[in-house]
């Protein structure tokens, strides 16, 4: 995958976790960050990598950020491996 697309689909996710009542609060707690601040940080590559991060903690939110985005479900892990600093041998 290509960062990119990689950061297209960090970016879905963003929107995606923000719209979702009972997600967004899990990540502002995990986090302590607003959504503002998420706004101001949506660029950063670390920032994205993170967002990832915490959609890949729940197998149900990949299923359900995948389903609904036409995605299969290792494209998370996989942007996730492809954003810079992030990279691993061991992912295929």
């Amino acid at each position: 995958m290509n960062l990119d697309r990689a950061e297209t689909i960090a970016l879905q996710a963003l929107a995606w976790i923000a719209a979702d009542e009972e997600l967004l609060p899990q990540l502002a707690g995990a986090t302590g960050m607003s959504l503002g601040d998420a706004k101001e940080r949506a660029q950063d590559p670390a920032f994205l990598a993170g967002i990832l991060e915490f959609l890949c903690m729940e197998d149900r939110w990949i299923q359900r950020f995948c389903d609904e985005h036409g995605l299969p479900y290792d494209a998370p892990m996989k942007a996730l491996m492809a954003l810079p600093g992030q990279q691993r041998g061991e992912w295929p």
